[in-house]
């Protein structure tokens, strides 16, 4: 069994120094982990000046002018004829300090996030590292849309990678523009397995599954016992008996009490939690379930470094023969008859002394089968049901009726 991960929560809420925070910041622009240059706020000072001196810097010389002549004035009701000048600029104004009042205190506070972090990561073996763009992962989030960035990555390298992140993408353009924002949780195996989902039942749309991907519901596999009531398992098809070897009933019960609110995603050597929230915070509770349904998993996990595909047994057993100077012929039902290149003498060699098959996935097993999302679907119904009514209709009944 795995020694169990490390859990010290106090860095996330204890006090910090304004100083050290300052201190930090400064080292990650320096050290390039995150972008250096202007800040959000300062950049934001800057437009905003611009913009007032372009805009309304005659505007704003002419009312100060006006509003000192009147005090210079001894004219009753000077002042209150120029109010409604004076006002719109007061607000202006008064915007202008609340945007870079909350630019600041934003600023503030992620610098704060990232100190806390970085030091909730050391005091629990762990590091930390504040963004990084793109995440080159086969999870089926990270290859949608654009702008992709994780951030607040806490990286765990024992006893296996691990690694705790948020993680955000847009898709479309102009006003159908939209980010998406997700919490993960990547650990790395030993061998790459088939590409299987489970989609949890617990945090389902209106429409149904809360993942960016659907998948053919051919490739869906009912399990034993209450699984079934938490997860939709898809795998490949062909690959059933493989889910049963690696969702044994003690596996299957450590997803249902560890990660029932959790979607799950196996693809290559990979094994991905996703949730669609953040899951990188400053909250104890948040990573004190996290770090337990990871540790109740990780001791699983040297029974499927075992797994092979044996669809790739043939291949193997003809890159033996190959490297060895025999020639395979035949086919692969309890023996294999080779023959010597030399004097053509077959012989046959029992299957249970070929090589076994190397860690791999066959090509049929590697991504599970897409399907049409059913909200796109009814998305779709609804504006061909609109074009016809509206369009094709209306020329229709004016057709009709002239």
């Amino acid at each position: 069994m795995s020694s169990p991960i490390p859990f010290d929560a106090r860095p996330l809420t204890e006090p910090v120094d304004r100083a050290a925070v300052s201190q930090f910041a400064r080292s990650l622009r320096e050290s390039g982990r995150v972008p250096s240059g202007f800040s959000g706020a300062t950049i934001v000072v800057v437009v905003i000046a611009f913009f007032f001196f372009v805009m309304f810097g005659g505007v704003v010389v002419g009312v100060f002018t006006a509003v000192f002549s009147a005090l210079a004035s001894s004219e009753p009701g000077g002042i209150a004829t120029l109010l409604p000048m004076v006002l719109p600029l007061v607000f202006i104004g008064v915007v202008a300090v609340a945007i870079v009042f909350t630019s600041v205190l934003g600023q503030r506070k992620r610098r704060e996030r990232w100190y806390r972090l970085d030091r909730f990561a050391r005091a629990n073996g762990m590091t930390f590292e504040p963004q990084h763009a793109a995440p080159p992962l086969p999870g089926m989030i990270f290859s949608i849309g654009d702008s992709r960035v994780a951030t607040d990555l806490v990286r765990g390298h024992r006893p296996r990678f691990v690694e705790f992140a948020n993680y955000r993408y847009v898709t479309g353009s102009g006003k159908n523009r939209t980010t998406h924002n997700w919490g993960y949780v990547a650990v790395k195996l030993d061998v790459p397995l088939p590409h299987m989902v489970l989609d949890a039942k617990g945090n389902n749309a209106v429409f149904g599954s809360n993942l960016p991907a659907a998948f053919k519901s051919s490739q869906r596999l009912s399990l034993e016992g209450d699984f079934d009531r938490y997860f939709s398992l898809y795998c490949p098809e062909g690959y059933e008996r493989d889910a049963l070897y690696l969702f044994t009933p003690d596996i299957m019960a450590r997803f249902i009490d560890n990660a029932a609110a959790l979607d799950v995603e196996i693809v290559d050597d990979w094994l991905f939690l996703y949730a669609k929230r953040p899951l990188s915070t400053l909250d104890p509770a948040t990573w004190a379930w996290l770090f337990s349904a990871v540790g109740a998993l990780l001791d699983k996990f040297a029974q499927w470094a075992r797994w092979r595909d044996d669809r790739l047994r043939a291949d193997a057993a003809t890159r033996a023969a190959a490297a060895s100077g025999y020639a395979a012929t035949g086919s692969d039902s309890g023996a294999h008859s080779l023959t010597t290149a030399a004097d053509s003498v077959p012989f046959a060699v029992p299957h249970q002394v070929l090589t076994p098959p190397p860690p791999g996935v066959a090509p049929e097993g590697r991504r599970l089968r897409r399907r049409t999302s059913l909200a796109w679907v009814l998305i779709v119904g609804v504006l061909v049901f609109w074009f016809v009514m509206n369009v094709l209709g209306g020329g229709l009944s004016n057709g009709l009726f002239r």
